[in-house]
């Protein structure tokens, strides 16, 4: 932020024409201190710093649809702007293939419509088709809605595990993005001999509640046999969903059945939807998840579809006791990032 707002200053853009909009999506608001520790101090205390709220409609406008029909609804912040600046990191991700490019825009500025209508598009696809791969139809969406925002321009890092940058790139939103990715495939991509039957991962660095830290789970689904069992290793401080609680209720399920609950209108939020089923895939449909968490116990774990396991150790021996000593094992570090490439032979 400092190199980017100091070029500002130079082109002769004054500090109280800059504003910073949080990309929050639908997670939780950020406090004071979160944003000092990631924006830092002095860039807090003589900008706008604003929290993106996707919950309240004064703050939003509609726009238009994409040419697939996804209802656009931005932050006004962003309409307003002369020139949009999208800054973020590039990883794997589930929904959109990579983060970073046009996703600063969907879902991290949009309504909950918009960002519902995309992510369901992306349940209707196994990961497989989506994780790691930059082209893809829910990118495609992404993009649509960033254009029609009038993304400017991104600025993108990929970083390695421990937070240093490898590389950076600046310029339009989808040709650099797009060098970007390949970079990140790079970095986090590990390739990897044979499909494991148990893949003992953590979350990290998606650790706040299981909303992120199923991102863990996503990753593991690339190594993991049919029929397998995910250790999902994770803090959780905030529990399961709190901006979500529909997650608790329901659970996580396979896609057949939240479509079910949607047709009948237990379901209407189709961010929640999406969400079910990208983890359902893995442990309902595809294997099985034991959950080893301080932040969710045994009773929640269980209710959303998780078996429970007080430490790695013991999820392992249940793990064992179910698919029998002989059970191939993975181990992920990074869980939350990294990227499986399934290549026999290697």
């Amino acid at each position: 932020m400092p190199f980017i707002i100091r070029e500002l200053k130079k082109a002769g853009i004054s500090d109280d024409n800059i504003k910073i909009l949080i990309g929050l999506g639908t997670h939780r608001p950020m406090t004071e201190l979160e944003m000092e520790k990631k924006l830092g101090s002095e860039i807090v205390k003589n900008y706008k710093v604003i929290n993106h709220d996707w919950r309240d409609p004064m703050k939003l406008q509609y726009v238009g649809k994409t040419e697939s029909g996804t209802e656009i609804w931005i932050n006004r912040e962003v309409l307003e702007a002369d020139l949009v600046l999208g800054i973020g990191h590039i990883v794997p991700h589930r929904v959109a293939g990579f983060s970073g490019g046009g996703k600063i825009i969907q879902p991290a500025v949009c309504g909950g419509t918009t960002t519902g209508q995309t992510h369901w598009l992306s349940a209707l696809y196994p990961g497989e088709e989506i994780m790691g791969k930059e082209e893809n139809p829910v990118r495609k969406e992404i993009e649509a809605v960033a254009e029609k925002a009038g993304l400017s321009a991104i600025f993108n890092v990929v970083q390695d595990r421990s937070g240093r940058i490898i590389a950076a790139v600046f310029g339009n939103p989808i040709k650099a993005h797009r060098k970007g990715c390949q970079i990140s495939k790079e970095v986090f991509g590990v390739k990897i001999p044979e499909l494991a039957d148990v893949v003992i991962t953590d979350s990290y660095p998606a650790d706040v509640d299981m909303w992120q830290a199923s991102k863990g789970v996503y990753s593991s689904n690339l190594a993991l046999k049919k029929g397998g069992m995910v250790i999902l290793v994770t803090p959780c401080p905030e529990g399961v969903a709190p901006q979500h609680p529909l997650v608790e209720e329901l659970g996580y399920r396979p896609l057949a059945e939240v479509k079910t609950l949607i047709e009948e209108g237990k379901i209407k939020d189709l961010m929640v939807a999406a969400h079910l089923v990208h983890v359902g895939e893995v442990i309902k449909q595809k294997g099985r998840g034991i959950l080893v968490s301080s932040g969710i116990g045994p009773e929640k774990a269980e209710k959303i579809g998780f078996l429970w396991a007080p430490d790695p150790n013991k999820a392992l021996e249940m793990a064992f006791e179910m698919l029998g000593k002989q059970a191939r094992i993975a181990v992920f570090r990074h869980g939350g990032e990294i990227l499986p490439i399934f290549s026999e032979g290697v």
